[in-house]
C-alpha cells in the first residue's frame, strides 16, 4: 500500500535531533510521533506524490500516525491544481489537523483563483468547534483578503470569534496585526473600540508593534491603546 511506502520513505529521512527540536515547538504532539523530516524534503516529496493516482489512498488513510505524515498530507493538498478535488480533500483532512504547524503551512495555491468559492467555506470554518479548523479559516482570510479583496466585514467576522483556545486567539491577534499593517485606517477602530477580548487585544498590539510594516508613529499610538489589567 502507498501508506506503507510513504512511511518507509519518511523513516529513511529521519533526523532525530531535528525531530527533538520540532517536538519542543509543537507541544500538542507526542514527541515519539515526530520523525524530524525537513520541510524542503516533505515539499519535494509532496510534488511527486500529488501526481500519483493512488495518492488518494494515503489521503484517505486517516488519522495518520506521524506528525510528518500530516505535514506531507498538507503539502500534497497545497499542490493540487483542481479546486474541487483540493477542497474535498481539505474538508476531509481539516478535522484531523491537531497542531499549529500543519494548520499554518497548508496553503493551497489554487485558492488564489477561487476566492469567491473559498469565502463560502471560510464562513463555515470560523464557526467550527475545532481549534485548527477555526485557525485555518482565519489564516485564509489573512492570506487572501487583506489586499485588493479586503472588506471590513471580514474584520468584523473575526472580531466576533470568542475562544478559550490559545491557538485560536493567537491567530486572531496575528490577523489583526497584519490587517493593521495593510489596512490601518479601516482596522484601527477595532483596537480603539476594544472589539477583541483583552488578551487578544493586547497581543495584537504587541505583534503590531513588533512589525516593521507599522510606522513609528502608529506604534507609539498603539502602545497607548494597551489595556492594563
Amino acid at each position: 500500500m502507498i501508506t506503507d511506502e510513504i512511511i518507509k520513505n519518511l523513516k529513511n529521512e529521519t533526523d532525530t535531533k531535528y525531530g527533538e527540536f520540532q517536538g519542543k515547538l509543537i507541544p500538542d504532539k507526542d514527541p515519539g510521533k515526530v520523525l524530524g523530516i525537513r520541510t524542503p524534503v516533505l515539499r519535494k516529496y509532496a510534488k511527486e506524490l500529488v501526481k500519483r493516482e493512488d495518492v488518494s489512498d494515503f489521503l484517505g488513510d486517516l488519522p495518520h500516525t506521524y506528525f510528518d505524515e500530516d505535514q506531507l498530507h498538507a503539502f500534497i493538498i497545497s499542490e493540487m491544481k483542481d479546486y474541487d478535488r483540493c477542497m474535498d480533500e481539505l474538508e476531509r483532512f481539516l478535522p484531523y489537523v491537531d497542531n499549529w504547524a500543519t494548520c499554518d503551512q497548508m496553503s493551497p495555491k489554487i485558492f488564489k483563483k477561487h476566492k469567491k468559492e473559498l469565502l463560502d467555506h471560510v464562513k463555515v470554518w470560523i464557526k467550527s468547534d475545532k481549534t485548527y479548523t477555526i485557525r485555518f479559516g482565519i489564516g485564509m482570510l489573512m492570506e487572501h483578503f487583506l489586499d485588493d479583496d479586503f472588506s471590513d466585514k471580514y474584520c468584523k467576522a473575526v472580531s466576533k470569534i470568542r475562544s478559550d483556545e490559545y491557538y485560536v486567539n493567537m491567530m486572531i491577534a496575528w490577523y489583526f496585526a497584519t490587517a493593521l499593517a495593510k489596512q490601518y485606517d479601516s482596522v484601527i477602530p477595532y483596537i480603539e473600540g476594544h472589539k477583541l477580548d483583552t488578551w487578544t487585544h493586547n497581543k495584537t498590539i504587541q505583534k503590531a508593534v513588533e512589525s516593521y510594516r507599522i510606522t513609528p508613529e502608529q506604534k507609539e499610538y498603539l502602545r497607548t491603546l494597551k489595556i492594563k489589567k
